[in-house]
């Protein structure tokens, strides 16, 4: 797995290496330990959104896997085609065009690494562009004249994402036994979906000369309540699978199922679940021939609200997990603590009184 670090002591991200066109893999991208744990193939669960048992379907998933892939989710395959598009428009555009829309040392929308990058010893074999808000700005950088397509179809897909966002949560509550007075952030505001709070990245992992070198994207769970994913015709995603009666601990690569959407449970998740939801664990490798794309849409709660455990989830006699947290303070911790934030959270130990003593 990943050689990880301080970030004072990350790599040089200024130092940007054009991947497209690359013959051999640098030493700044060769990981030395990249299989620490065998890889499977195995189904990963598929849900119908539309089944009536969907939200038992999805509490089995998300309790043995923290991932499933829905179909039934209502976006239209125009639309996916249509971001997946846009998204190699992006990324085939010269290196020097894409750092002109480049994110600023303290921003979080534009083109560059992924923040989980100042804690490896390494390169990953990919980049990226993060869309917060509107994606105007940046995308006139990049196309002066010709960004309105860009724009259009961006604006579509964050709208859907949100409202497909507003659907899962409420069947994730359900497969929890909860209802929405039970989370009040997660109810309707009239008849609008809940103002949940999102962001999109577009993923690019070029083709890679020597795949068993690098690292598409370093093993990591997500901040969020939970992450959509939408991947292009390649597979290089894979969720670990924890020891069980099947086998011992492995990766397992995400199948391709045609206009299927991957969705991923976050550590806000797992910890409003008082850690009944387990947290996926993923990473991204490489193809050797394969361009691969990918667009995340990482739902959160809105702005100023605090997840924590829900009390009905804690029970008699026993303290919640974690701690309550907003995203924002969550994602200031990930950037100081990256796989030790989730452990940072949780809560002391039960007082005395609580434990009969």
């Amino acid at each position: 797995m990943s050689s990880l670090s301080n970030p004072a002591a990350g790599p040089d991200q200024s130092h940007h290496f054009d991947l497209q066109s690359a013959s051999e893999v640098p030493d700044s991208f060769v990981w030395p330990t990249l299989h620490d744990q065998p890889s499977a193939s195995e189904p990963m669960p598929v849900i119908d959104l539309a089944d009536r048992d969907a939200a038992g379907s999805i509490a089995r998933a998300c309790m043995s896997w923290g991932a499933f892939q829905v179909t039934g989710h209502r976006i239209s395959p125009r639309l996916l085609d249509a971001i997946e598009a846009e998204t190699r428009r992006l990324f085939v555009l010269p290196i020097q065009q894409k750092l002109k829309a480049a994110s600023s040392p303290d921003g979080v929308s534009g083109y560059g690494s992924i923040p989980l990058s100042a804690f490896c010893d390494k390169l990953m074999w990919s980049e990226g562009f993060t869309i917060s808000g509107s994606p105007v700005d940046h995308a006139r950088m990049l196309w002066p004249h010709d960004h309105d397509k860009f724009c259009d179809v961006i604006e579509e897909y964050q709208k859907e994402m949100k409202a497909l966002s507003g659907w899962l949560i409420r069947l994730m509550l359900l497969s929890l036994g909860l209802k929405f007075e039970d989370v009040a952030w997660a109810a309707p505001v009239g008849n609008l979906p809940p103002d949940l709070t999102g962001a999109l990245r577009l993923n690019s992992y070029p083709a890679c000369p020597e795949p068993d070198k690098a690292m598409g994207m370093v093993a990591h769970t997500d901040s969020s309540l939970f992450t959509i994913l939408h991947q292009s015709g390649t597979t290089g995603l894979q969720v670990l699978r924890g020891e069980d009666q099947s086998g011992p601990a492995r990766w397992v690569t995400a199948p391709l199922l045609p206009e299927s959407l991957i969705v991923l449970v976050g550590d806000l998740l797992h910890i409003l679940s008082n850690g009944q939801l387990k947290t996926a664990l993923h990473q991204v490798v490489v193809d050797r021939i394969q361009h691969r794309v990918s667009v995340a849409y990482f739902c959160g709660p809105p702005g100023n609200a605090k997840v924590s455990p829900v009390e009905k989830l804690v029970g008699p006699g026993r303290a919640p997990a974690y701690r309550g947290v907003t995203w924002a303070e969550y994602k200031g911790i990930r950037m100081k603590l990256f796989d030790k934030a989730l452990a940072s959270l949780k809560a002391q130990e039960e007082s005395k009184e609580l434990c009969g003593e």
